[in-house]
């Protein structure tokens, strides 16, 4: 990422030092995942596509203990990866609306407030911001070669609200709550970086 961008962290302390823990990711361009893998303080066990797991990819992913999540449906295995990445004490990864698109949070889907009540592990919000200029880009879904993108950190915070009910009220209300801190989070992120 450092030969390729010009990367700039801030934040990173805010990363719980030990123990579980989601990094909540908006995702608008192909290296977010890559880029927060790259500056995040402890590794990163992100949940991608299917579709990314293929030829040498498939290996190598797997290899840095990638989860492959089929999202055309409720992949119990991949859920079993991710919720054992938790109890194992580990950082799980998640592009909360579910692929690429604005990057601004706007439509969330439930895995991250599942996982979040679920497991009990604190959210840290992180905002990837970089250039979205489309006619500087050489290649669809990426920034400039050796542009600044920004990657930040915002303070960890619990989705659940305390009672630890599962229910679908439950995860319905922890999903509302999820998106307001991460909105304004990275309302925050743009203001510091001035993007």
């Amino acid at each position: 990422m450092y030969g390729l961008f010009k990367p700039r962290v801030l934040g990173s302390w805010r990363v719980p030092a030990s123990g579980p823990v989601i990094l909540a990711v908006n995702h608008s361009h192909n290296v977010d995942g890559p880029m927060v893998m790259g500056t995040a303080p402890r590794p990163v066990h992100f949940l991608i596509k299917k579709e990314a797991f293929v030829g040498p990819l498939d290996p190598f992913l797997r290899g840095i203990g990638q989860v492959k999540v089929d999202r055309t449906s409720v992949d119990r295995n991949a859920i079993g990866d991710a919720l054992r990445v938790l109890d194992d004490g580990g950082v799980l990864g998640i592009f909360p609306e579910g692929t690429r698109g604005e990057g601004d949070f706007a439509s969330l889907r439930a895995g991250l407030a599942y996982f979040a009540v679920r497991s009990g592990a604190p959210v840290v919000p992180v905002a990837v911001l970089g250039s979205t200029e489309r006619r500087s880009r050489l290649i669809g879904g990426l920034p400039p070669l050796r542009s600044r993108v920004d990657v930040v950190f915002g303070d960890a915070f619990d989705a659940g609200d305390g009672s630890g009910r599962r229910t679908r009220k439950a995860l319905d209300e922890a999903t509302v709550r999820i998106q307001a801190r991460l909105t304004a989070h990275l309302d925050s992120a743009r203001r510091l970086t001035g993007r």
